[in-house]
């Protein structure tokens, strides 16, 4: 499916400041850029990244005292993996590749070890597969609030569950934190969302399971087939769109997706296990 993408961000900077930012889409082998430009406004002197194993691609600016924006615009031909849920198996540890080491350990935002009696007692008896996790899903869907405001930049996944409310990035924190504390590897990702309304950067997760990393959406607000990845990490901290260093004010963000073809979402989301990236922890980049 091909998809006609961009963001737009506008800031007021008040003092000298660097930013990272991570808006560009990822250059995987499903996920095939047509056309791509990144306009900043003034145009200065930008420095680029893009890690060897996950492909994050990262973009550092630094920007004096005035009003600066950037202009992000892509089309790309996204190319997904379906698969039925009930045949995907979950990975024994001792068959884990040892690179996929970090997404099974507690992070910053994603306190597993805190959460790992829960998670046993709720998820623990459940079928081992897609379909567990896509459980946790579910339980994550019925018993969180989706609300705006209820969290920050600091809220962890055991401070969202005790709350029982949160965004995407809560949702998504809380699941990876249930599948890393079950045994099985679970990364978080921010992606441009078709389905998303209104439309805004998005965070789902993926969990490793048969040798592949397979796509989650707790929140169930976007099209899991329509999901173009911007980045991975071990939570949010890793992949946010943008990291000040200095004193400025967020002036606009406007997030845009939307099928060439202009049609807009189906009548039924799909049920199909689906999948991004090439088999192996790593595999998909070019």
């Amino acid at each position: 499916m091909r998809y006609t993408l961009g963001c737009s961000l506008s800031y007021n900077i008040l003092s000298d400041t660097t930013f990272i930012f991570n808006v560009e889409v990822a250059r995987l082998r499903s996920l095939q850029i047509i056309s791509e430009t990144l306009t900043l406004n003034p145009n200065l002197k930008r420095d680029i990244y893009v890690t060897p194993d996950l492909l994050n691609r990262y973009l550092g600016v630094n920007v004096p005292v005035g009003q600066f924006s950037l202009e992000y615009n892509s089309e790309v031909e996204l190319t997904v993996h379906r698969a039925d849920p009930a045949t995907i198996n979950e990975t024994p540890i001792a068959q884990l590749p040892l690179d996929i080491l970090p997404f099974l350990l507690p992070s910053r935002f994603v306190s597993s070890d805190r959460l790992t009696p829960f998670a046993l007692a709720e998820f623990g008896a459940l079928p081992k597969g897609h379909q567990r996790v896509n459980a946790i899903c579910n339980w994550i869907h019925d018993h969180l609030t989706y609300q705006p405001g209820t969290s920050d930049g600091e809220t962890t996944a055991d401070e969202s569950l005790l709350k029982r409310a949160g965004v995407c990035r809560d949702f998504a924190h809380i699941g990876t934190a249930f599948c890393r504390a079950l045994g099985i590897p679970a990364r978080f990702v921010s992606c441009y969302a078709h389905g998303l309304v209104p439309s805004d950067f998005h965070a789902v997760f993926e969990a490793y399971l048969d040798g592949r990393w397979w796509l989650f959406d707790a929140t169930r607000q976007a099209d899991l087939d329509g999901l173009v990845r911007i980045g991975v990490g071990r939570d949010a901290a890793e992949i946010a769109f943008s990291t000040p260093w200095g004193n400025m004010q967020p002036v606009n963000q406007q997030i845009r997706i939307v099928r060439s073809d202009g049609q807009g979402s189906p009548p039924q989301r799909t049920v199909d296990a689906i999948s991004t990236e090439e088999p192996a922890p790593h595999a998909g980049a070019m």
